[in-house]
């Protein structure tokens, strides 16, 4: 009380400097519309087009255009905030029914042209701007071309040019503009509303009159405000020149606030009335308000709204139920609601849903044990600020969307103002309930049903609606949010966890199973709107498709339902929707026909995911694989047969799932050290899987993307298998464990260059810039863990260099040496020559490094060859045979690219030839030299000269050919 009369003793401070600035600030204001105003009556006397006025002065008079089927678009009606009727608006187009057409004139009416000095400063403006105008009309019109077109009558009514129209000050600035020149009117109005307020309230705190005579002293004088407001109207008017403007409406919305407070008052103070008086006297109230609403400008409906709203906080506590002051700013909402309905007023709705936010968070923030009655209250707005603006129970808000409008702005097309009123309610109301869910169990059941059931409205809303098609998905995406937020603290789950753990004579706990009833339904329900009339069927049935499995996927990953109830109850559900998936997709197919199954692919394909997500739940991990693997062969097989499309995508899906299963989870460990059965199952059934998958694409060229996503994933899948395999031989032949060995770090190298060559193989699919970039990355690491891998064996834990590396297991040649370095070395050079699309340097790098992992295995052999069981270790040193093993091989070698060079006319690969030659020469004279003795060392320089004398004529011979293939005309040289 003592801050409201600091905030009124401020007010009254604040009048005599505000006169001052009013009289300072706007002196000449008069003088300048009296200005105005006579040059808009010259200007039409002379006939120039009125709407050029716009040019020099504001728009004084809008037109208000109305509709009667509500779908008006709120961006051509005009702004009344200075409380003008949209009945008393005088039209600009003719002074009376005498006036000609203005806007387009005819020749024979248009009235002399006056002298250009005779009109005041904006008309000679005006006028000079439409002559220069006319004048390049005439220029750009071009001439007859003959007689007969030149004897042509000239139309009747030449075009005028647009006129230029200036850019209006944005509402805010409007509205400040208003309220710095009638503040006194808003100050009144607050003074009278708080008058009848403070009225019940003084009379409780000195006890001066009964309850009731309290109350009825409240509504009488808000009766007296009415009428004096409806007098004043009357018998004077409130036009915006008059001596009276604006104070018909400080009455009557003053008299509003204070009938408000005074139903409130015998209510929530005294408890004169029951609930039921209540609602009826405050449905009196809001009625009338509505009619006076419809005489009065907006100022009434401002005053009402804001004093309504703010009545509860003057009036203070109450010792009742606190929640029927929700039931109250109910009713204020659908009043202020209903009166932009009735007059266009779209700044009316906005101020109402602002307030009406606003009260309803601080009334639940004081006291948080109104959420239940604060629940239905946000319901209430979500659906009176759809409803009430349509005037129907079916609304039919036309135009664009706002998602449409988001994805692709445009600034001459936008969605209308009823649209982005619904449509931002609906988001606050929506995303409001999210938290309150929270509080405790009772407050998440009606959270979520309150959003599945606005889904569900809105999707049977949209058909007369179309442009809320895309609100349903606010309210879904709030529902699964819901559903999403409850976990190990939450009373919902706590709940049914408790329920199914209680013992077996309890009910079984059907949380879960309710949630999962509730996306089912809504999941029929788009596949309904689907088959109905309107546009974006395909994006409904998709929709559909998609419901009801991502709240089963997401209480399964948040909820854990198979904890509780059991892996194959849980599954139930998920085949459940399987079934009713199956039900959809055999409709749309009897509908829909073979000429276009593109719906019916939506459904077959959620159809294959619950009954993998059903699988998940009682499969082991082999079984799992293999029966992951197997759906997508189902995929490929509908795919052939029935010419769905969309298959491609759970295809594609299926290969990374699958994929990710042999990798990761249960992963390569796992594969490792599981039973033989269960390897082959998982592994080996993937691998004939995506190989009868692939059997099955043939033919299709119109399917690249799961052909190549097959080709990959079989390639790549392929090698893991059989990396897998050789390495449990090999860990069984060793006795030990194989995980540091050449072999076993081998193998491992062989599955991530192969990863990485599989991914390298998608890019060359048509995807989007992130999936490309995401292929990238992932490719990119796997080939950097090859990389590191390799390093490893062929340095640090190399049979070469480290003492106490496991030995090679095998024979001579044909041991792990092949799987340690031949089998990596075998991946890089089959990948350069399958993936067309590598760029030319990265597979010159691959040949490179499969070039050298084969001369690192041809020396690790010579040694393994020579030193036998003694092992690979250099420290050992070398034997004499063992130098000249590696000097016949280096030769062999540089032959071998030399030949190769000679077959191919390859000039770089005749260079890497001479190259390993020139190595082991010098390897002969710097090394092997000092070792040898006798005739060894004889025979030795004896047959490397020989060779080299060969090879230098081959070298020769070579040249001249790759030369005489430049040149025809060169002579070639004699034969030896």
């Amino acid at each position: 009380m003592e801050g409201l009369l600091i905030l009124l003793g401020l007010l009254v401070l604040a009048i005599p400097i505000a006169v001052l600035y009013l009289l300072v600030s706007h002196s000449g204001l008069k003088s300048q519309v009296v200005e105005l105003r006579r040059e808009i009556a010259v200007l039409r006397r002379t006939g120039l087009p009125v709407a050029s006025i716009e040019d020099v002065a504001p728009r004084v008079d809008p037109v208000v255009s109305k509709a009667p089927d509500g779908e008006a678009d709120r961006a051509s009606e005009p702004d009344l905030t200075d409380g003008q009727d949209a009945t008393d608006v005088e039209p600009v187009a003719a002074d009376d029914a005498d006036t000609p057409d203005l806007a387009t004139p005819s020749v024979s009416d248009q009235p002399a042209e006056p002298a250009l000095e005779d009109l005041p400063p904006a008309a000679r403006v005006i006028a000079a701007r439409n002559a220069a105008r006319a004048e390049q009309v005439s220029k750009d019109t071009p001439m007859p071309s003959n007689a007969s077109n030149a004897s042509q009558k000239p139309p009747t009514r030449p075009q005028s040019p647009q006129p230029l129209h200036p850019t209006e000050p944005p509402v805010f600035d409007r509205f400040l503009g208003w309220i710095v020149e009638n503040w006194f009117y808003a100050v009144s109005a607050l003074s009278l509303a708080l008058a009848g307020l403070f009225l019940v309230q003084y009379g409780m705190e000195n006890g001066l009159l009964p309850p009731a005579a309290r109350v009825a002293a409240a509504l009488a004088f808000g009766a007296a405000l009415i009428g004096a407001g409806e007098f004043i109207r009357r018998r004077f008017g409130e036009a915006e020149d008059s001596t009276t403007a604006y104070l018909p409406s400080v009455f009557s919305g003053a008299g509003i606030v204070s009938l408000f407070g005074g139903v409130l008052s015998a209510r929530m103070l005294y408890g004169l009335i029951g609930p039921e008086m209540s609602l009826l006297g405050m449905v009196v109230v809001a009625c009338v308000a509505l009619v006076l609403g419809w005489f009065h400008g907006p100022l009434l409906a401002a005053v009402g709204i804001i004093g309504a709203f703010s009545a509860p906080v003057v009036l203070g506590g109450s010792n009742s139920d606190a929640s029927a002051l929700y039931v109250y700013f109910g009713i204020v909402t659908i009043v202020g609601l209903g009166v932009d309905t009735l007059r266009r007023w779209a700044w009316v709705s906005v101020l109402t849903v602002v307030l009406a936010f606003l009260v309803g968070w601080a009334l639940f923030l004081s006291d948080s044990g109104l959420i239940l009655a604060f629940q239905l209250y946000l319901v209430l707005l979500a659906v009176a600020a759809t409803a009430i603006p349509a005037r129907s129970l079916f609304p039919d808000h036309g135009g664009l969307m706002v998602s449409a409008f988001v994805a692709k702005p445009h600034k001459d097309v936008r969605p209308i103002f009823p649209t982005l009123l619904a449509v931002s309610v609906l988001g606050v109301a929506a995303w409001s309930l999210v938290p309150l869910a929270l509080d405790s169990e009772s407050a998440f059941w009606l959270s979520a049903v309150a959003l599945a059931g606005l889904t569900a409205l809105f999707v049977v809303w949209s058909l007369r609606a179309p442009a809320l098609q895309d609100a349903a998905a606010l309210q879904f995406a709030a529902f699964a949010a819901v559903v999403v937020m409850q976990g190990d603290y939450q009373d919902a789950y706590r709940a049914f966890a408790a329920a199914g753990n209680a013992g077996p004579e309890t009910p079984f706990p059907m949380s879960v199973t309710v949630l999962v009833a509730i996306a089912g339904l809504l999941s029929a329900l788009a596949a309904w709107r689907s088959l109905s009339r309107g546009d974006h069927g395909a994006i409904w049935a998709a929709a559909a498709a998609l419901a009801a499995p991502v709240i089963a996927v997401l209480i399964e990953m948040t909820w854990r339902p198979a904890v509780v109830i059991g892996a194959y109850p849980w599954a139930l559900h998920g085949a459940a929707l399987a079934v009713l998936m199956l039900f959809w997709a055999e409709r749309f197919a009897r509908i829909d026909g073979s000429q276009n199954r593109l719906r019916m692919s939506f459904f077959v394909l959620s159809m294959l995911s619950c009954i993998s997500f059903a699988l998940v739940m009682i499969f082991s991990e082999a079984a799992l694989t293999a029966a992951l693997a197997v759906t997508v062969v189902a995929a490929a097989a509908m795919d052939r047969k029935y010419d769905l499309k969309p298959m491609s995508y759970y295809i594609a899906a299926g290969v990374v799932t699958v994929g990710y299963r042999l990798v990761a989870d249960p992963g390569l460990g796992w594969a490792i050290d599981a039973p033989l059965g269960a390897m082959l199952l998982s592994h080996g059934g993937a691998v004939v899987a995506l190989a009868a998958s692939l059997y099955l694409m043939r033919g299709l060229a119109y399917r690249i993307t799961a052909k190549v996503m097959l080709d990959s994933a079989l390639w790549s899948t392929g090698g893991i298998f059989v990396s897998v395999v050789l390495f449990r031989l090999l860990e069984a032949i060793a006795g030990s464990d194989g995980s540091e060995s050449h072999w076993g770090i081998g193998l491992y190298v062989t599955i991530w260059f192969g990863i990485a060559l599989a991914q390298a193989q998608r890019l060359q699919l048509q995807s989007h810039r992130w999936l490309w970039m995401m292929r990238v990355v992932l490719g990119g690491a796997f080939a950097a863990l090859g990389a590191v891998s390799l390093f490893a064996i062929i340095g640090p834990l190399s049979p070469l260099f480290d003492r106490g590396a496991p030995e090679v297991i095998g024979l001579p040649i044909f041991n792990s040496l092949i799987i340690g370095y031949l089998l990596p070395a075998a991946v890089l050079a089959l990948g350069a020559w399958r993936i067309p699309t590598l760029p030319a340097q990265l597979v010159l790098a691959m040949k490179a490094v499969a070039a050298g992992l084969i001369l690192y295995w041809v020396f690790c052999v010579i040694r393994d060859f020579w030193q036998g069981d003694q092992g690979l270790y250099l420290g050992r040193g070398m034997s004499q045979p063992e130098l000249y093993s590696y000097t016949i091989a280096l030769l062999v070698a540089g032959a071998a690219l030399f030949y190769n060079s000679l077959a191919r006319n390859s000039a770089v690969m005749r260079k890497a030839g001479l190259g390993v030659i020139a190595a082991a020469v010098a390897k002969v004279f710097l090394v092997d030299i000092s070792g040898l003795d006798g005739l060894t060392r004889v025979f030795s320089l004896l047959v490397l000269g020989l060779s080299l004398a060969g090879l230098a004529w081959l070298n020769k011979w070579a040249k001249t050919k790759a030369s005489q293939a430049a040149d025809p005309k060169r002579p070639s040289d004699p034969p030896i």
